[in-house]
């Protein structure tokens, strides 16, 4: 990237955590560890998915894809925390923090559009059982992952370009440790409309892809009701368990930390940094346990790939 449009701001500064600057290397050994069984979890589903044919379905496949928009999220955040708070580092380039908002904002659009997915699949199988494998075959998850992945990418690659548009005069401290673009544009002197209005277009896609969900549990629920027995109800509800997890963990996060961004005007810095990590890092660490605990095959093929290594 070209030299930023004033000499002014040659640096931003990140944030850690404020009153425990003295401590900041031990706080480091807690979230090195969720950022090593975050990384760890999702490589092991990857794994387990390429590597056994039974698991070569949608369902899987979009598991797959979670899998790695939570690598990607915390492979574009891990170099400015893990800097932070091991090595005080709290400078980043303007150029370095826009490439990271976009990473990070990507994979979250991504990971948003994969709940999404796994939605629309959850909500297949339990209304058309009989005709599922036909409507949702493994050509068709790969088309629509694919395509929803390019979106995810598209609707943020405006990012980088419309901060680089403004100019940033006297404030560079950033309110978490890696950039957000709601966060970094509130730093220019200049005229931020254009980005506010834009960001705001891509929060609103979120929230649709929210919708889209919350209306396909609807429907799932209603079908579910329709069932003559408890038992398959139950039986039903407890396929969908995992996914709502994982959209709990992703979105209730995320919704607070945007409000607080944009409405709230006598925020905590503290709250709002813990609730920035707990979207960062919670999403990643929580989902590959969550599945491995309530999915059957994931947790069956896991373990057995477990106790094979140790009988060698």
């Amino acid at each position: 990237m070209s030299a930023l449009n004033t000499s002014e701001v040659q640096l931003f500064l990140l944030v850690g955590i404020p009153g425990l600057e003295h401590a900041h290397v031990w706080v480091s050994i807690p979230i090195c560890l969720v950022y090593l069984v975050a990384v760890t979890g999702n490589s092991t589903i990857l794994f387990i998915i390429k590597t056994e044919p039974s698991l070569h379905e949608p369902m899987y496949y979009f598991l797959a894809m979670l899998a790695v928009s939570d690598l990607g999220l915390s492979f574009s955040s891990l170099p400015t925390v893990l800097r932070l708070f091991l090595f005080n580092a709290v400078e980043i380039s303007p150029d370095a923090c826009f490439a990271q908002e976009f990473f990070i904002h990507g994979f979250t659009l991504m990971e948003s559009s994969v709940l999404l997915l796994m939605s629309a699949d959850r909500f297949l199988a339990i209304h058309y059982p009989l005709r599922y494998t036909s409507l949702l075959t493994s050509r068709r998850a790969a088309r629509l992952g694919l395509g929803f992945a390019i979106r995810s990418l598209l609707l943020v690659l405006p990012f980088p370009f419309t901060l680089r548009r403004l100019k940033y005069c006297q404030k560079n401290l950033l309110s978490h440790s890696y950039c957000l673009h709601q966060d970094t544009m509130k730093l220019a002197c200049s005229d931020n409309k254009i980005n506010v209005l834009y960001g705001f277009f891509v929060a609103l896609c979120t929230m649709l892809d929210l919708a889209l969900i919350v209306l396909s549990y609807a429907l799932i629920l209603k079908t579910v009701l329709s069932l003559a027995s408890l038992a398959e109800r139950l039986k039903a509800l407890h396929t969908c368990v995992s996914h709502i997890c994982a959209v709990l963990v992703f979105y209730v996060p995320i919704i607070t930390l945007a409000a607080m961004h944009r409405f709230a005007k006598h925020k905590s810095p503290l709250v709002v940094i813990l609730i920035g990590d707990i979207f960062l890092l919670l999403p990643p660490l929580m989902n590959p346990i969550v599945y491995c605990v309530k999915t059957q095959q994931i947790r069956e093929k896991v373990l057995g790939r477990l106790f094979n290594i140790r009988r060698r």
